[in-house]
């Protein structure tokens, strides 16, 4: 395991994304990062971070396939979801119709045609709720793409406007989620994971 600081960090790697920018973010903190899709390796981590990118149905496929579909629900570290990532920790979504992981009671709906899909670019977060934006102020601009999103629900710790209010981001006990990519994401997004680390 990369410990440094103390903390192990291992980032899912079930075949869903870009997860090297994941890794090289960590790197630029001074944390090692592990890619593992071993269950004993991710089950050990003091964090985990669950990236995703691409299609809803084929990257649920592919953590059906490992079994990492029953296993990450049931982590009880912090557990920080990014983009895709963060949408698969909802109930449902309407990618591909695919059932979610059930830890975020929230819906994944797609953006309608009244703005340019995908969101892509930089935006602005704000209501920002939770140690995980401890020093990010209102207002920050977070770099986006995707063109699902997920419906406001009580879980929600970041807002987000593109057309609509969204959640921008999500928590539920140990469970975080982004749909920003906070590798992208300059010193702010840097700062989210530094945060992430010290929760």
């Amino acid at each position: 395991m990369g410990k440094l600081d103390g903390a192990s960090v291992v980032i899912i790697n079930y075949g869903a994304g870009n997860i090297k920018s994941i890794q090289f973010a960590f790197k630029r903190l001074g944390y090692d990062a592990v890619l593992s899709n071993n269950p004993q390796e991710i089950i050990a981590a003091d964090k985990v971070i669950f990236p995703g990118v691409g299609e809803a149905s084929s990257a649920m496929k592919m953590l059906k396939e490992s079994g990492l579909d029953v296993l990450i629900p049931t982590l009880k570290q912090p557990v920080l979801g990014i983009c895709l990532g963060m949408q698969l920790m909802c109930k449902f979504t309407e990618e591909g119709n695919t059932k979610g992981l059930n830890i975020f009671q929230t819906d994944v709906k797609r953006f309608t045609s009244d703005v340019k899909v995908p969101q892509m670019g930089w935006n602005v977060i704000n209501d920002l709720k939770s140690d995980l934006f401890k020093g990010i102020k209102e207002n920050e601009y977070m770099y986006l793409v995707h063109s699902y999103y997920a419906e406001q629900c009580k879980e929600t710790i970041a807002k987000t406007d593109y057309g609509l209010n969204y959640a921008s981001a999500l928590k539920h006990n140990n469970f975080y989620g982004v749909q920003f990519h906070p590798e992208k994401s300059s010193f702010a997004g840097a700062k989210i994971l530094q945060n992430f680390i010290e929760l």
